[in-house]
This record gives structure tokens, C-alpha cells and sequence, in this order.
């Protein structure tokens, strides 16, 4: 989508507009009154003159918009969205609210690739990636219905983000413009199943934009069945490549570990896992896995939780739990993609 306006950081519009017949200024005002006043049409961009807005047209520009198709509200508070792309496909996104702190988890993609056994976007497959514009136009779309404000950004939604790299960033780096709605990048977190080479490309873009690592276990037998990308990035590359990263940026690593009853929540599990992330700057999330349609994993209980968690405190580590939020919409983590309500 070359000709989306709204995928575009600066730099790159003043192109597209010189390409016009513009000045390179135009495209300050192209870029606030897309991604601050969020319009819709090239020809709301009422600072630009007639014939300057006709010409992008006419060169084939355009401004992507998702199509709300439905929404979804929780009791708890959890509210999903359902959004249809230009071309038909359909992504959901979802925002959390917790004491007043908006979140919106963020899709980077159509479905996934990395074919994780207990999430359900695998069952969707993989369709496309989602462009910059696609990606922050949920953001926007969302804003107005979160009452204006949205305090975090999570790319934790459907997909893989760092499989859609380039994307991801230009549409992190255009969330944390201060001409557009200057969300600050320590509130902008990306996730990734652990794909080591773009692990170090991020250290070395040196931005301060969150990393989250979903590990899931420290036994690779075990992670390599819930999760096979591991066989192509093994746990002992991704530890390696997170150490760089530690060591380039001075910043910490957040582990996202799905607690699976039987699979990965005994005390030989929190040891492995202690003994494997020791030397990575790091705190823990422990997710209480989200059971659904078509995959025989239980949730690891409660007590069970609680008590692995004490363990990884124990051990010196920062650990968070974070139990259920939104399963009576599909909207918790790893069920997007069921697609409904």
C-alpha cells in the first residue's frame, strides 16, 4: 500500500508531495491532520489548496480506513472490536481498562504464521500483513471510543509482529510522533515469539519503544510442542540475542509465560525458568492461559498461579500475574480470531 498517505513518516510524505507538485512543507500538514485530527479523505486536508489535493488524488494517494463492523463489551469492562481492511479480511482488537488506564492490544497482521498450538489466530492462518496504516488506524478508530484517551499500546494481538517488522515500526514511530498523538514509547510495547535476528535489528534502531518476549517454557521438548518456531529459534539463540539486546539498550526484557495446567506450571518448570532468564534484565508475566474451541490445554488454577509466581519472587525476579480479562468475548489472550462474541 505505496499509496497510503497514512503509512507515511514525514520523511516520507514530503516525497510523495514534491512527487505532486507540493512543497515540502505540505507534508506537516498532511501528517498532523491524518494521525492528529484523523480525517479520511485527502480532500479534508482543507490547508493544502484544491489543486494540490487533486494532483495526490490524481498520482493515485489515498488514505486507508478500517471499517468498524462490530463491538463487543465484557463485564468485567474489556471491550473487542472487529475491523474489516479494504480487501475484506477481518482483525480484532482489544482494549482493557484498568482503573482508568486505557490499553489497546494491537493486531499486526491477518491471522499468523508461527502456528503456536494454544493460541487460536493459528487456526486463522496466515493471509497478509497489515500495513502501517491498518496498523494505527485501529488506535484511532478506538480513541474517541475510550473517551479520548488511550494510556498504553500492546502489539499483542493477531500475528507475529516482528514477522511484519518494517510495519510495525513506521506505525510505532508515527504512535509516538508529537504531530500526531504522541503516545510516549515507553508506553508503546512489542511483542514477539522470540525471532532472534530482528531482536538485535531493534537494539541496534535504539529506540525506546518496550520489547516482550512470549516464552511459554525454558524446556525446549516443551516449547518446541506448544510453540514450534522454536525449532527454528531455539530458546539458547533467543536468550543469546536478548543478552545483546540487554546489553545495547540498558533496557529490560517482559516475559509473557502462558500458564498451561500439566505442561509448564510445576516447580521443576519456575527452576528451569529461573535458571534460564538469570541473566537477562527482565520481569515476568504470568498469563492465565485462556481455554477455547478445538485445543485440549486447561488453565494452570489459580493457586497453582499464585504459588509459581511466589517462587519466581523468591528467586529475585519481578513477577505479575495477569488472570482473565475478556473471555466472555473471545477477547483474552491468545483467543482472537474466534471472531465473535
Amino acid at each position: 500500500m505505496d499509496n497510503d498517505l497514512k503509512s507515511k513518516l514525514p520523511a516520507s510524505l514530503e516525497q510523495a508531495v514534491i512527487n505532486s507538485g507540493g512543497k515540502k512543507f505540505h507534508a506537516g500538514y498532511i501528517f498532523s491532520f491524518i494521525h492528529e485530527k484523523n480525517v479520511e479523505t485527502i480532500d479534508e486536508i482543507t490547508t493544502l489548496s484544491k489543486p494540490i489535493r487533486q494532483k495526490l488524488i490524481d498520482d493515485g494517494y489515498e488514505i486507508s480506513n478500517l471499517k468498524l463492523i462490530e463491538t463487543w463489551t465484557d463485564e468485567d469492562g474489556t471491550a473487542k472490536y472487529l475491523f474489516e481492511t479494504f480487501d475484506g479480511y477481518r482483525i480484532e482488537t482489544v482494549l482493557l481498562n484498568d482503573d482508568g488506564r486505557n490499553t489497546l492490544c494491537i493486531s499486526s497482521q491477518v491471522g499468523c504464521r508461527m502456528n503456536c498450538t494454544f493460541c487460536a489466530t493459528a487456526k486463522v492462518g496466515f493471509k497478509r500483513n497489515l500495513s502501517a496504516g491498518e496498523i494505527v488506524d485501529q488506535v484511532y478508530k478506538v480513541w474517541p471510543l475510550a473517551g479520548g484517551k488511550i494510556s498504553n499500546i500492546v502489539y499483542m494481538g493477531m500475528g507475529e509482529p516482528f514477522d511484519n517488522f518494517d510495519n510495525v515500526i513506521t506505525s510505532a514511530l508515527i504512535l509516538n510522533h508529537e504531530k500526531g498523538r504522541n503516545i510516549g514509547a515507553r508506553h508503546i510495547t512489542i511483542s514477539t515469539c522470540g525471532i532472534t535476528d530482528r531482536i538485535l535489528e531493534f537494539a541496534r534502531l535504539g529506540y525506546q519503544f518496550r520489547l516482550a518476549v512470549s516464552l511459554h517454557s525454558a524446556n525446549e521438548k516443551i516449547r518446541e510442542k506448544i510453540m514450534p518456531v522454536s525449532r527454528k529459534w531455539p530458546i539458547k539463540d533467543i536468550i543469546c540475542s536478548l543478552k545483546g539486546y540487554t546489553r545495547m539498550t540498558g533496557r529490560r526484557v517482559t516475559f509473557e509465560y502462558c500458564m498451561i495446567d500439566g505442561v509448564n506450571d510445576s516447580g521443576p518448570d519456575a527452576d528451569a525458568l529461573a535458571k534460564l532468564i538469570k541473566p537477562i534484565k527482565c520481569n515476568i508475566n504470568l498469563i492465565e492461559y485462556n481455554e477455547h474451541p478445538g485445543c485440549d490445554f486447561k488453565a494452570s488454577s489459580q493457586q497453582t498461579i499464585k504459588h509459581f509466581q511466589q517462587m519466581m519472587i523468591d528467586r529475585g525476579f519481578e513477577a505479575h500475574t495477569r488472570f482473565k480479562r475478556g473471555v466472555n468475548i473471545k477477547a483474552a489472550c491468545g483467543q482472537l480470531g474466534l471472531l465473535g462474541g
